[in-house]
């Protein structure tokens, strides 16, 4: 699971924590106030790990390199010239590149 997922999630669990906490608030039952409050403060600290361990482009877009994205354009086009079929070819492109992502 990539960063940017797990930094989702678990804001995703901040807020709600933060939610329960006003709604058991207004309840006015301490015990489910304090619970949502121990919840959030892991999500916080589960954000600042997350943030901090991961690389630095594991938030942003994917870079893109355009020499090997050139290259790769090139070898498409030459084996299509070749008399390969240009579906065919793109596709296998396409699955070495969910392959690579998986790894």
């Amino acid at each position: 699971m990539s960063p940017r997922w797990i930094r989702r999630a678990v804001l995703v669990i901040f807020v709600l924590g933060i939610a329960g906490m006003i709604v058991a608030s207004i309840a006015e039952s301490t015990g489910a106030a304090i619970t949502a409050g121990l919840v959030t403060a892991v999500a916080m600290l589960c954000l600042v790990l997350v943030t901090s361990v991961a690389p630095a482009d594991g938030f942003g877009p994917p870079t893109v390199d355009e020499e090997a994205a050139a290259d790769v354009e090139r070898r498409v086009a030459d084996l299509v010239n070749s008399g390969a079929d240009e579906a065919e070819v793109r596709s296998l492109v396409r699955a070495a590149g969910r392959l690579h992502r998986r790894n």
